[in-house]
C-alpha cells in the first residue's frame, strides 16, 4: 500500500447546476469571480445552499454593516485558524485581499496582538474571534466587556455573526476535506506558509 497516495475526495465538487444560476452568480460576485468548491459540494441540497448564501449576504450586507468588510474577513480568518480549517484560512486571506486589506496586514495577522498595523479595537475583536473559534468557546466576561469598550452592540452582533458563520464553514470544509482551488492554494502558500500553514488534506485530489 502506498502511504503517500492522495485520498480521493470525500464528496466531489459538482459542476454548477444551471437551476441554481442566480445563487452562483451571487457567490461569484461575493467571492471575487469564482465559486468555492465548498458551495459546489453543498449544491446537492439546493435549499441549504440558498439559505447559506442568504445568511452570508446578510452578515456582509454593505448597506447595513458598520464593520469594515475587509476586517470582517480577518475576523473570519482568525476564527478559522482557531477552528483548524486550512481551507477557510486560505479563502479568508484571499477575501481580505479582495476587500482592500493590504498584503502587509494579512502577513501580520498571526501577530496581530503586537503588530502596529492593528488598532486596539481590532486586537480585541480578533482576541474574541480566536477564543470563540476554539472548542470549548474561550470568550470570557472580561474579554466581552473590553470588546464593548471599542464596538457598539450592533457592531458586536456583526463580529460574532461572522465568527459563527465560519464556525459552520470550518466544520463543513474540514469534514468534507474540501479540495482547495488553485488560487486559494497559491494565496495560502504565499501569505500563510511562512507561519506554518499547509494545505494538508485540502490539496486537490484526483478522482
Amino acid at each position: 500500500m502506498n502511504m503517500f497516495k492522495k485520498p480521493t475526495p470525500r464528496l466531489e465538487p459538482l459542476p454548477p447546476d444551471p437551476g441554481l444560476a442566480d445563487v452562483f452568480a451571487r457567490l461569484s460576485t461575493a467571492c471575487g469571480g469564482s465559486i468555492p468548491n465548498a458551495m459546489l459540494i453543498m449544491q446537492r441540497r439546493p435549499n441549504i445552499l440558498r439559505a447559506f448564501v442568504q445568511m452570508m449576504g446578510a452578515v456582509s450586507d454593505p448597506e447595513t454593516s458598520e464593520v469594515d468588510d475587509g476586517f470582517k474577513r480577518l475576523i473570519a480568518h482568525v476564527a478559522s485558524r482557531a477552528g483548524g480549517c486550512r481551507y477557510c484560512m486560505s479563502h479568508t486571506a484571499g477575501l481580505a485581499l479582495g476587500s482592500g486589506i493590504d498584503d502587509a496586514k494579512i502577513e501580520a495577522v498571526w501577530e496581530y496582538s503586537t503588530s502596529p498595523l492593528y488598532t486596539e479595537a481590532e486586537r480585541i475583536a480578533l482576541d474574541v474571534a480566536l477564543a470563540a473559534g476554539g472548542v470549548p468557546n474561550g470568550v470570557t466576561d472580561e474579554m466581552f466587556a473590553k470588546l464593548r469598550e471599542h464596538w457598539n452592540d450592533g457592531q458586536i452582533v456583526e463580529i460574532v455573526a461572522m465568527i459563527a458563520l465560519f464556525g459552520f464553514l470550518n466544520r463543513w470544509n474540514d469534514t468534507f476535506a474540501t479540495p482547495l482551488e488553485d488560487e486559494a492554494l497559491a494565496i495560502g502558500q504565499k501569505y500563510l506558509g511562512s507561519h506554518g500553514w499547509e494545505a494538508g488534506k485540502h490539496l486537490r485530489r484526483s478522482k
